[in-house]
């Protein structure tokens, strides 16, 4: 049994498992709706002076197998002093945050494969 922000509560019975992102809605069986909020957590967000560099500034972070959020003309990943070391030396603007983490899922984990293939 979950509880909602405003108490309300309700099971959670999905046929499958199913990613949940910030913003979502669960309609309830009397048609209410229930608004998924994601938790923040600790991210840096990134910026670059162009979109070549902020595209190689990309493929290192890809390199290190590192979740990565697209947002907007940035990109986010959680905190990693490392990470950001690495980051601010490619010439990255880096700014903290508090947000909810919604990376990409990746081309492997099914789910965005919708063009025909002529079957």
């Amino acid at each position: 049994m979950l509880t909602g922000e405003h108490g309300t509560k309700f099971l959670l019975d999905l046929p499958c498992a199913t990613a949940l992102r910030d913003g979502d809605g669960l309609v309830m069986e009397d048609g209410a709706i229930v608004r998924v909020d994601g938790k923040p957590e600790p991210l840096v967000e990134i910026a670059a002076a162009s979109a070549p560099e902020l595209t190689r500034i990309a493929w290192h972070i890809g390199n290190r197998h590192t979740d990565v959020q697209v947002a907007g003309n940035c990109l986010r990943i959680r905190r990693d002093h490392v990470l950001e070391d690495m980051l601010r030396g490619l010439g990255a603007t880096l700014t903290s945050l508090d947000a909810p983490f919604d990376p990409e899922g990746g081309a492997y984990q099914g789910g965005n494969h919708n063009h025909d293939h002529g079957a």
